[in-house]
Parts: structure tokens; sequence; C-alpha cells
């Protein structure tokens, strides 16, 4: 399934070009969104038949009419990985002239829940007088708790995936600060449930800033593959159901600035686009 969330906060699942209203179906509350996300997540295997019986008979909308919203609506932890590819491992060093360490260094850093965004958000940009690059990734959301479980097994607790930026000023503060500003973490423009993606570490992903292609890369280049990253993420760790993972950038980050626009694409999933504006001008965007 496509899960999305969209208008006046309604569920609704993404079929083609069409989106239907699912919120009856799983008693959704659209001025909670955050508890009732948590809830249909949380008890997924239950709902997921209420949810396919409704769709014949639940009201439907063009997909093109609808505002869509982050498919996550909160979130309590989003987990990073740093330098998560070769060939981004080698173009930082070349732009900033050092040898940045990898993922097998580095593990992973925390990101600001409060930086989550949708995919009709702008990215807000804080500062005029700062670098701030785009990052394409692909992100997913747990569906279970989980503690110390193995790669092999991690499959058994993503409930889906998303395609994500991370937006990263450049320069010398920590990883978590540079990253975790509003709007620096756009996801979407649904979820697709884990059950429709066969293998998330063989998928084509690719950014344009304006019409310039910037990255255009694969997941199977991940140093670790997505069931790795969760692995680490949980190594002595509690992860819950709703908390994020965003699995690195491959090569091609580069700057971005007021009056862009970043799509993103992730094969199998889809894709969005999102302006970019300075805080004293977003009004403009």
């Amino acid at each position: 399934m496509k899960i999305a969330i969209f208008n006046e906060n309604l569920l609704g699942i993404v079929q083609g070009n069409i989106i239907i209203d699912v919120s009856n179906a799983v008693e959704w509350k659209p001025s909670n969104p955050g508890e009732s996300f948590q809830r249909l997540i949380e008890n997924y295997d239950v709902l997921k038949g209420r949810i396919e019986d409704a769709l014949a008979t639940s009201t439907s909308y063009p997909l093109s009419s609808v505002k869509l919203h982050s498919p996550v609506p909160s979130t309590k932890k989003i987990w990073a990985a740093p330098v998560n590819y070769k060939n981004h491992q080698i173009e930082m060093n070349k732009m900033f002239n050092n040898a940045p360490r990898t993922i097998e260094d580095l593990a992973l850093f925390l990101k600001s829940p409060e930086s989550l965004s949708g995919p009709n958000d702008p990215i807000i940009l804080p500062f005029k007088d700062r670098r701030t690059d785009h990052e394409a990734e692909l992100g997913y959301i747990v569906g279970k708790k989980a503690k110390n479980v193995k790669a092999e097994d991690a499959k058994n607790y993503i409930f889906g995936y998303f395609a994500l930026l991370d937006i990263s000023i450049r320069g010398n503060e920590e990883r978590t600060w540079r990253k975790s500003f509003d709007t620096f973490t756009p996801i979407g423009p649904w979820i697709v449930t884990a059950d429709e993606i066969e293998d998330p570490n063989d998928l084509k992903m690719t950014l344009w800033v304006n019409d310039e292609i910037r990255q255009d890369g694969s997941t199977k280049h991940l140093i670790y593959d997505c069931y790795k990253c969760f692995e680490v993420a949980c190594n002595n760790m509690t992860l819950n159901a709703g908390d994020i993972i965003a699995t690195g950038t491959p090569e091609g980050v580069g700057p971005i600035e007021h009056g862009d626009k970043v799509k993103i694409e992730i094969e199998q999933i889809g894709g969005f686009e999102v302006d970019v504006c300075h805080a004293v001008e977003k009004i403009e965007c």
C-alpha cells in the first residue's frame, strides 16, 4: 500500500492517479494525526484488512487535486547515516580537502524530530551566508519495538519506505546541529509499505535542482545497507514504532539557494518537489 496523509490530515491510500480516503475505516482522528498514525502502524496487521475492504466504497479524489503532508506526522527519533556511499566519501574529500570517515567508523547520528516536513513544504534556509546542500536518501519507518535486532532479521521490523532529503549546512559544527533546523528533513510523498519493496538495497535514486540532475545513484552502493543501518541503530538502544532511519546519500551533493526547486525520485517509491526559501523571504515561495 501507499499510505498518505492529505488535505485536513485525512488518511489516504494512493492508487495510480487517485487517493482514497480511508480515515473512517481505522477510526482516524484528523485532529490528532500523530496519535492516529501511531495506532495505525502498531496495529497494521489487524487494520490492513479493514483498509482493503474500504477501498471500493470510500471517497476518492484525483491525486493532483489534494495537498499531501508528511506521511509521518511526528516522530521521536530520526537516526541518520553519515558517509554511507564510497563515492560520496571521495567527493567530500575533493570538495573540502579532507578525507571524512565513513559510517563504518562514525556509526549513526541523530537529527531533531522537529526537522521533519512534508512533500509540499518549502525548505527554509536559516542563514544567507552559509552553504546549504541537498542530500537525496532512502528513508524508512520502524514498525515495532526493536532492540539488538540483527541485520538478517531487520526486514521484519520495517513498516515502510519513502524518499527523504537530508538538508545540510556545511561547517565545523556537529552534524546534529547542522542538519536539524526546521524543514531540514522533508519526506514523502507517501509511505510504501515494506511488503511492496522486494529489495530496498537495489533502488535507483535521482535528485534534480531545477532542471539539472545532481544525484543519480542506487542503494545497491550503500556501505551499510538498509538492514545493517537498522542493526546499528538498535544495538543496545531501543527503537520504537514510528522512529525514522535515513540511510545516507550518494555522490552529487551540492548547494541550494533561495528560489531553487529540489526534486527527488526513488524507484518503486515515487518522489516530490519542494521550493527553497530564505527564512526572511519564505512568504515568496
